[in-house]
């Protein structure tokens, strides 16, 4: 009676283990709080990023940085909401969590027979078998999982890297292109004050009998356009405004300071020098190195596979009294203990797995060529779009704008003793207005081509610092000063 209450707890606790274990049909919660929810104060919601939150702590465990009217602010602001960020940075975890599952053993199995027919031996009838075992994979074959692993999960990491370059690069374009528009909006707006003295001038001559009816009329043509001008310049703002918000994850029509101040540099490399340093820093090429190392550890790995796993194993056997309890060893369970290895005799299936990591690293060595190629390319034409800018605001700054001026005052002092006529006078108001705004376009291009640099080494890159532009036009910019470029 005692041996059948033993096998009846054996196969109550069998149940009870089984039970208790994970099963792919069970009903899981896999969406972990990892957003939290940010109300503006127009009433609006935006999806506000807590990707560095650890499963369980509070929201306010969390630091968020405040958005402040600087580059360097909003760009903080950017690289902890921006969701592609958070996605990269997800995608590591995810990759990085595949090491303990590769590297751990495999589960022990559990076993649970019984008898429907008793099994009538010298020392009793069997009634239960119990038994456990154990499989140990082929030497090396886990620490060369797990190193594969680690490969992955470190090129997930520096995606993440470039992840947050891209934003980098996606931030200071949008502003440097608000810049642009806030400047222009202010440019035409001087242009048509400027006008608008001219338009005084020429109606105090017609009053006197000096001027004539078309130069009035024309004046004021030229002030209507300008003010059309300007009114679609800042029709125009929302939409850059939406664009750079987008990157901040905010809503489109949150307001940004028109007075954000971007410095202004030069990067002081050639082209061939950021080549070279785009090999060791760019953080794609980085992760496609590791891409590689890790297909030759698989290569290893699918080599081992074709190796015979080892496994131990040990058996109770459940045994009843014998019906003559005199016979010695009456009722003792016997113990087994087990020892297999599974037989890889379908070599081709092994060797095929082999030849796929081999041919996949190949490929990947390839799309490294390829990409390595495409950086150098991208990196030269940046270069040569941030050194034509460089170039460009230069000349307009230092050159072209003082000369402009100067012909628009001796125009204007010209026109008011009757030495030149009002077209002249108004074809120098047009080529100083075009000459500003293409200086503003040629700052612009400039910025942004520094952050495509930037974005394309893998790093921030020397720069020497552009003087501040006085009005006066003066003061030449001095590069002595050098530091590393802002993103």
């Amino acid at each position: 009676m005692a041996k059948r209450m033993t096998v009846c707890a054996l196969g109550a606790a069998s149940i009870v283990i089984l039970s208790g274990c994970s099963s792919p049909f069970d009903a899981t919660n896999t969406s972990p709080k990892s957003i939290t929810r940010l109300t503006t104060p127009e009433g609006l919601t935006r999806s506000m990023s807590v990707y560095r939150q650890e499963e369980g702590e509070s929201d306010d465990a969390v630091s968020l940085p405040l958005l402040e009217s600087t580059p360097e602010s909003y760009l903080s602001y950017a690289l902890y909401h921006n969701p592609d960020v958070e996605r990269a940075y997800q995608q590591w975890r995810a990759a990085s969590e595949r090491l303990p599952q590769v590297s751990s053993m495999p589960d022990p199995r559990l076993k649970v027979g019984f008898f429907l027919n008793e099994v009538e031996t010298r020392v009793g009838p069997q009634q239960a078998r119990v038994g456990i075992q154990q499989t140990f994979p082929w030497i090396g074959k886990l620490r060369d999982r797990k190193d594969a692993a680690a490969k992955g999960a470190l090129a997930a990491w520096y995606l993440y890297l470039n992840a947050q370059l891209q934003v980098t690069e996606q931030l200071m374009s949008g502003l440097h292109e608000l810049s642009y528009l806030d400047s222009t909006i202010v440019v035409t707006q001087e242009n048509y004050k400027l006008l608008q003295s001219f338009e005084e001038v020429i109606r105090a001559r017609y009053r006197v009998g000096v001027g004539s009816h078309p130069e009035l009329i024309r004046v004021q043509v030229e002030l209507g356009l300008l003010d059309d001008r300007v009114l679609q310049l800042q029709a125009l703002r929302p939409s850059y405004v939406a664009r750079v918000n987008a990157v901040l994850n905010r809503p489109p029509n949150t307001e940004i300071e028109s007075d954000l101040v971007l410095p202004n540099h030069f990067a002081s490399l050639s082209a061939e020098e950021l080549s070279v340093i785009a090999e060791d820093w760019s953080p794609v090429l980085q992760s496609i190195e590791q891409r590689i190392e890790q297909q030759r550890i698989l290569s290893d790995v699918a080599r081992k596979n074709g190796y015979p796993d080892l496994t131990v194993g040990i058996d109770y056997i459940i045994t009843d009294e014998a019906m003559n309890p005199t016979i010695p060893e009456s009722g003792d369970d016997p113990i087994l203990v087990s020892f297999g290895i599974n037989l890889p005799i379908w070599r081709e299936k092994y060797d095929a797995e082999v030849r796929e990591t081999i041919a996949r690293r190949l490929s990947i060595s390839r799309e490294l060529d390829a990409k390595n190629n495409s950086i150098d390319a991208q990196i030269y034409q940046a270069w040569f779009e941030h050194v034509d800018a460089d170039r460009r605001v230069r000349l307009y700054e230092h050159s072209l704008i003082p000369k402009a001026q100067e012909s628009l005052s001796a125009s204007l002092a010209g026109f008011r003793t009757g030495d030149s006529e009002f077209l002249d006078l108004l074809d120098t108001e047009r080529t100083l207005l075009e000459f500003s705004i293409a200086a503003e376009r040629a700052r612009a291009n400039r910025g942004k081509a520094l952050a495509k640099l930037n974005r394309l080494v893998g790093r921030a890159i020397p720069t020497t610092i552009d003087a501040t532009f006085d009005e006066s036009f003066s003061t030449q910019p001095d590069h002595s000063n050098t530091d590393e470029a802002q993103p």
